[in-house]
């Protein structure tokens, strides 16, 4: 669905990095309404002052979406509030920095929760919503990872693969209903996800420093680029979207070299992926 005046847009994570930049640009496009959600509330708070100065009508939630009633109270709250949504944006995401083997189970699914089970109870939850609107559009955030699975990410690409598989298949089911479907694929996005994520139960300390400056080193693309090229998309009725010239070389990468790609990929770079010393 194109953006219009009409449009409200529910957007997670919004505290921060792409949630916020893409709250912003939506009240830049003059939409009816906003309605964002986090557990960061001064995050949120900043995000609400920042679209009021806009001029666009603002909601705040504060949400768990690992949790189905929070999420369901959230649907609630946004009708009463704004009375209908177009546009849903599952944007909310952690990390997690550890092997496999580092990585306790409480670790795993207290990732999983909000990457992916998040994503699947705002779908469920705002779908019904949005199928009684004229036209709508659904966006989950994936990302690079769930093109490409480097190690010591296996939490997370599991997550965002599952994203992946999960919003193709509802872009199929929904294809001749109102409701677009889009799922997005960053790459190395200026956020503090890495600065932010957990530790591993039994992963040394130091290596969340080492992936943090790992991380800034890498990532080129800024959060206002990326909710530019999000919107963008939204108007085309993009169904997927890779965000940042690293993206799309990834993508590329790993369709042609299946079996190799890592090691291509750490070549082009000039380092390794890994935490690890080997």
């Amino acid at each position: 669905m194109s953006i219009d005046s009409k449009s409200v847009a529910v957007i997670t994570g919004a505290a921060s990095g792409i949630g916020l930049a893409v709250a912003v640009r939506f009240a830049k496009e003059g939409v009816a309404g906003v309605a964002v959600s986090d557990i960061n509330e001064s995050g949120l708070d900043e995000t609400v002052g920042l679209i009021t100065k806009i001029g666009v009508p603002v909601s705040a939630h504060l949400v768990d979406v690992s949790k189905l009633d929070q999420v369901q109270k959230f649907a609630d709250e946004v009708i009463e509030q704004h009375g209908r949504v177009t546009h849903l944006i599952n944007n909310a995401g952690v990390g997690l920095i550890g092997t496999f083997e580092q990585l306790s189970i409480e670790d795993f699914e207290w990732l999983m929760g909000i990457n992916f089970w998040g994503v699947v109870y705002g779908c469920k939850v705002f779908l019904p919503l949005m199928l009684d609107q004229d036209e709508a559009h659904i966006v989950n955030i994936s990302s690079v990872f769930g093109l490409i699975a480097p190690e010591e990410q296996s939490a997370y690409c599991a997550s965002k693969f599952a994203v992946r598989g999960f919003t193709e298949s509802l872009r199929h089911e929904l294809a001749e209903t109102n409701v677009s479907v889009m799922c997005v694929h960053p790459g190395g996005v200026k956020t503090n996800i890495v600065k932010n994520s957990r530790v591993g139960e039994k992963t040394p300390d130091d290596w969340k420093l080492q992936g943090t400056k790992l991380f800034d080193k890498i990532a080129k693309t800024t959060p206002e680029d990326a909710a530019e090229d999000i919107l963008n998309a939204i108007n085309a009725r993009n169904p997927r979207l890779l965000i940042g010239r690293d993206a799309r070389a990834i993508s590329h990468l790993s369709r042609l070299f299946p079996k190799r790609y890592l090691k291509i990929i750490e070549r082009l770079n000039g380092h390794k992926m890994s935490l690890r010393k080997k």
